[in-house]
Protein backbone atom coordinates (compact mmCIF):
# COMPACT_ATOMS: atom_id res chain seq x y z
CA UNK A 1 0.00 0.00 0.00
CA UNK A 2 1.19 3.25 -0.74
CA UNK A 3 1.53 5.46 1.99
CA UNK A 4 -0.58 8.73 1.45
CA UNK A 5 -0.02 11.69 3.99
CA UNK A 6 -2.43 14.78 4.21
CA UNK A 7 0.25 17.57 5.13
CA UNK A 8 -1.22 20.56 7.91
CA UNK A 9 -3.55 22.65 5.58
CA UNK A 10 -2.71 25.95 6.80
CA UNK A 11 -6.60 27.95 7.96
CA UNK A 12 -5.31 29.72 6.38
CA UNK A 13 -8.05 28.27 6.46
CA UNK A 14 -6.40 28.96 9.90
CA UNK A 15 -1.84 36.02 1.80
CA UNK A 16 3.31 45.39 -13.99
CA UNK A 17 6.04 47.46 -12.74
CA UNK A 18 4.72 50.32 -14.89
CA UNK A 19 1.67 50.30 -13.00
CA UNK A 20 2.40 49.12 -9.68
CA UNK A 21 2.07 52.21 -6.59
CA UNK A 22 6.07 52.28 -4.93
CA UNK A 23 4.93 51.09 -1.72
CA UNK A 24 8.29 51.45 1.08
CA UNK A 25 7.19 49.97 4.00
CA UNK A 26 5.66 46.98 5.22
CA UNK A 27 3.33 49.08 7.44
CA UNK A 28 1.85 50.66 3.62
CA UNK A 29 1.32 46.90 2.12
CA UNK A 30 -0.22 45.59 5.19
CA UNK A 31 -3.48 48.42 5.05
CA UNK A 32 -3.15 48.15 1.19
CA UNK A 33 -4.03 44.46 1.37
CA UNK A 34 -6.77 44.77 3.95
CA UNK A 35 -8.40 46.86 2.07
CA UNK A 36 -8.19 45.12 -1.37
CA UNK A 37 -9.95 42.10 0.91
CA UNK A 38 -12.64 43.80 1.89
CA UNK A 39 -11.17 46.57 4.83
CA UNK A 40 -11.32 46.78 8.57
CA UNK A 41 -14.61 47.45 8.94
CA UNK A 42 -15.59 44.61 6.98
CA UNK A 43 -13.21 42.36 8.24
CA UNK A 44 -14.57 43.43 12.25
CA UNK A 45 -17.44 41.87 11.39
CA UNK A 46 -16.78 38.71 10.45
CA UNK A 47 -17.16 35.88 13.61
CA UNK A 48 -17.04 33.01 11.49
CA UNK A 49 -16.57 31.33 8.67
CA UNK A 50 -18.19 27.83 7.37
CA UNK A 51 -16.42 26.82 4.13
CA UNK A 52 -16.95 24.05 1.73
CA UNK A 53 -15.59 22.28 -1.29
CA UNK A 54 -13.26 19.34 -3.11
CA UNK A 55 -10.10 18.67 -3.19
CA UNK A 56 -8.15 16.94 -5.01
CA UNK A 57 -4.68 14.80 -4.65
CA UNK A 58 -2.43 14.83 -6.94
CA UNK A 59 -1.05 11.26 -6.65
CA UNK A 60 1.99 9.04 -9.43
CA UNK A 61 -1.31 7.30 -9.94
CA UNK A 62 -3.21 9.96 -11.33
CA UNK A 63 -5.74 12.15 -9.09
CA UNK A 64 -7.64 11.65 -6.88
CA UNK A 65 -10.69 13.77 -5.49
CA UNK A 66 -12.84 14.30 -2.08
CA UNK A 67 -14.60 16.54 0.15
CA UNK A 68 -12.99 19.32 2.47
CA UNK A 69 -15.02 21.33 4.69
CA UNK A 70 -13.63 24.17 7.15
CA UNK A 71 -14.80 26.26 9.88
CA UNK A 72 -13.08 28.92 11.35
CA UNK A 73 -14.14 30.78 14.65
CA UNK A 74 -12.38 34.34 16.19
CA UNK A 75 -9.84 34.39 17.96
CA UNK A 76 -8.31 31.53 16.19
CA UNK A 77 -10.25 28.03 16.49
CA UNK A 78 -10.54 25.88 13.10
CA UNK A 79 -11.71 22.27 12.11
CA UNK A 80 -10.90 21.01 8.70
CA UNK A 81 -12.61 17.37 7.59
CA UNK A 82 -11.47 15.80 4.72
CA UNK A 83 -12.59 12.85 3.28
CA UNK A 84 -10.73 10.79 0.32
CA UNK A 85 -11.28 7.43 -1.67
CA UNK A 86 -8.00 6.10 -2.05
CA UNK A 87 -8.96 2.93 -3.62
CA UNK A 88 -6.90 3.51 -6.39
CA UNK A 89 -3.33 3.02 -4.41
CA UNK A 90 -5.26 -0.07 -2.12
CA UNK A 91 -5.87 2.59 0.88
CA UNK A 92 -9.49 2.80 0.99
CA UNK A 93 -11.59 5.64 2.23
CA UNK A 94 -9.21 8.05 4.14
CA UNK A 95 -10.99 10.64 6.86
CA UNK A 96 -9.46 12.90 8.55
CA UNK A 97 -9.93 16.01 11.04
CA UNK A 98 -8.06 18.44 12.25
CA UNK A 99 -8.94 20.17 15.28
CA UNK A 100 -7.96 23.44 17.48
CA UNK A 101 -9.58 25.47 20.23
CA UNK A 102 -7.13 27.64 20.31
CA UNK A 103 -5.01 26.24 22.60
CA UNK A 104 -4.48 22.44 22.06
CA UNK A 105 -4.87 20.39 18.61
CA UNK A 106 -5.78 17.19 17.54
CA UNK A 107 -6.23 14.60 14.86
CA UNK A 108 -8.56 12.11 13.56
CA UNK A 109 -6.85 9.92 11.41
CA UNK A 110 -8.29 7.18 9.54
CA UNK A 111 -4.96 5.80 8.13
CA UNK A 112 -2.27 6.85 10.61
CA UNK A 113 -4.29 7.02 13.72
CA UNK A 114 -5.59 9.36 16.30
CA UNK A 115 -3.08 12.13 17.29
CA UNK A 116 -1.95 15.40 19.63
CA UNK A 117 -0.93 18.30 17.32
CA UNK A 118 2.62 19.11 18.58
CA UNK A 119 5.57 21.69 17.72
CA UNK A 120 5.76 24.10 14.99
CA UNK A 121 2.23 22.86 13.65
CA UNK A 122 0.79 23.64 17.37
CA UNK A 123 2.49 26.81 17.23
CA UNK A 124 1.22 27.97 13.62
CA UNK A 125 -2.01 26.96 14.65
CA UNK A 126 -2.11 29.52 17.86
CA UNK A 127 -0.80 32.21 15.03
CA UNK A 128 -3.64 31.62 12.90
CA UNK A 129 -5.79 34.20 13.97
CA UNK A 130 -9.40 34.71 12.66
CA UNK A 131 -10.13 36.17 9.46
CA UNK A 132 -6.72 37.52 9.18
CA UNK A 133 -3.22 37.55 11.97
CA UNK A 134 -2.22 40.72 10.04
CA UNK A 135 -4.96 42.33 11.27
CA UNK A 136 -4.06 42.51 14.39
CA UNK A 137 -0.60 41.15 14.52
CA UNK A 138 0.88 44.51 16.23
CA UNK A 139 -1.26 44.02 19.18
CA UNK A 140 -0.29 40.25 19.39
CA UNK A 141 3.50 41.05 19.38
CA UNK A 142 4.13 40.07 16.31
CA UNK A 143 6.31 41.75 13.45
CA UNK A 144 6.14 42.26 9.61
CA UNK A 145 9.39 43.13 7.58
CA UNK A 146 9.00 43.89 3.94
CA UNK A 147 12.09 41.99 2.07
CA UNK A 148 11.61 43.42 -1.68
CA UNK A 149 9.14 41.47 -4.18
CA UNK A 150 9.78 38.61 -6.17
CA UNK A 151 7.84 36.94 -8.89
CA UNK A 152 4.70 34.71 -8.74
CA UNK A 153 3.38 33.03 -11.83
CA UNK A 154 4.67 36.34 -13.49
CA UNK A 155 3.52 38.29 -11.59
CA UNK A 156 5.26 40.90 -8.99
CA UNK A 157 4.62 40.53 -5.18
CA UNK A 158 5.72 41.93 -2.71
CA UNK A 159 7.04 40.09 0.27
CA UNK A 160 6.06 40.12 3.76
CA UNK A 161 8.10 38.14 6.66
CA UNK A 162 5.98 37.60 9.04
CA UNK A 163 7.53 37.05 12.38
CA UNK A 164 4.85 35.84 15.28
CA UNK A 165 5.84 35.84 18.69
CA UNK A 166 6.53 31.96 18.54
CA UNK A 167 5.94 29.29 16.03
CA UNK A 168 7.10 28.87 12.42
CA UNK A 169 7.85 32.64 10.43
CA UNK A 170 6.00 32.54 6.82
CA UNK A 171 6.94 34.41 3.92
CA UNK A 172 3.57 36.09 2.28
CA UNK A 173 3.61 37.16 -1.35
CA UNK A 174 1.26 40.50 -2.22
CA UNK A 175 0.68 40.86 -5.54
CA UNK A 176 1.95 44.09 -5.65
CA UNK A 177 -0.90 45.11 -8.29
CA UNK A 178 -4.36 44.07 -6.57
CA UNK A 179 -2.86 43.55 -3.47
CA UNK A 180 -4.19 40.41 -2.67
CA UNK A 181 -2.27 37.41 -0.93
CA UNK A 182 -0.75 35.54 -4.22
CA UNK A 183 1.46 32.76 -2.09
CA UNK A 184 2.27 31.54 1.42
CA UNK A 185 5.54 29.65 2.26
CA UNK A 186 6.17 28.36 5.70
CA UNK A 187 8.27 25.41 6.83
CA UNK A 188 6.75 23.46 9.75
CA UNK A 189 7.65 20.02 11.19
CA UNK A 190 4.96 17.84 10.75
CA UNK A 191 5.39 14.41 11.91
CA UNK A 192 3.22 12.43 9.20
CA UNK A 193 5.63 14.11 6.41
CA UNK A 194 8.83 12.60 7.90
CA UNK A 195 9.89 16.14 9.87
CA UNK A 196 10.51 19.53 8.75
CA UNK A 197 8.69 20.48 5.43
CA UNK A 198 8.57 23.50 3.45
CA UNK A 199 5.07 23.92 2.41
CA UNK A 200 3.68 26.58 -0.45
CA UNK A 201 -0.18 27.57 -0.41
CA UNK A 202 -0.67 29.20 -3.96
CA UNK A 203 -4.11 31.76 -3.82
CA UNK A 204 -6.66 32.26 -6.46
CA UNK A 205 -10.43 32.73 -7.97
CA UNK A 206 -10.70 35.33 -5.51
CA UNK A 207 -14.40 36.30 -5.40
CA UNK A 208 -16.51 38.38 -3.07
CA UNK A 209 -18.75 36.99 -0.11
CA UNK A 210 -20.05 39.59 2.44
CA UNK A 211 -17.72 42.52 1.61
CA UNK A 212 -14.64 40.04 1.77
CA UNK A 213 -12.30 38.72 -1.15
CA UNK A 214 -11.79 35.02 -0.56
CA UNK A 215 -9.65 32.58 -2.88
CA UNK A 216 -11.88 30.31 -4.16
CA UNK A 217 -8.50 28.16 -5.71
CA UNK A 218 -6.35 26.61 -2.96
CA UNK A 219 -3.11 24.79 -3.96
CA UNK A 220 -0.46 23.28 -1.44
CA UNK A 221 2.32 21.74 -2.00
CA UNK A 222 5.00 20.14 0.09
CA UNK A 223 7.94 18.64 -1.23
CA UNK A 224 6.58 16.23 -3.74
CA UNK A 225 3.05 16.55 -3.01
CA UNK A 226 0.30 18.53 -3.61
CA UNK A 227 -3.47 19.12 -3.25
CA UNK A 228 -5.86 21.60 -4.84
CA UNK A 229 -8.83 22.77 -2.86
CA UNK A 230 -11.41 24.47 -5.19
CA UNK A 231 -14.02 26.43 -2.89
CA UNK A 232 -18.02 25.72 -3.48
CA UNK A 233 -19.68 27.67 -0.63
CA UNK A 234 -18.40 30.25 1.75
CA UNK A 235 -20.47 31.12 4.70
CA UNK A 236 -19.99 33.60 7.93
CA UNK A 237 -21.33 34.29 10.51
CA UNK A 238 -22.74 30.93 11.13
CA UNK A 239 -23.01 29.63 14.58
CA UNK A 240 -20.75 26.46 15.89
CA UNK A 241 -20.96 24.25 18.44
CA UNK A 242 -17.54 25.19 20.14
CA UNK A 243 -17.60 21.49 20.74
CA UNK A 244 -16.29 20.63 17.36
CA UNK A 245 -13.08 22.33 17.80
CA UNK A 246 -11.83 20.57 21.16
CA UNK A 247 -10.13 17.76 21.49
CA UNK A 248 -12.88 14.36 21.55
CA UNK A 249 -13.28 12.50 24.98
CA UNK A 250 -11.12 9.44 24.42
Amino acid sequence: MKRVTIPFIAAALIMTCGRIAAAQTADEVVEKYLAAIGGRAALAKITSRSTTGTMTLSLPTGPVTGSIEIQNQQPNKSRTVTQLDLSSVGAGQMMREQRFDGTTGYILDSMQGNRDITGTQLETLKNGFFPTPLLTYKERGATVELAGKEKVDGRDAYVLVFKPKGGAVSRQFIDAETYLPARVVVKLDLPEAGGEVEQTTDLSDYRVVDGIKIPFTVKVSTGPQSFTIAVTKVEHNVKIDPAVFARPDK
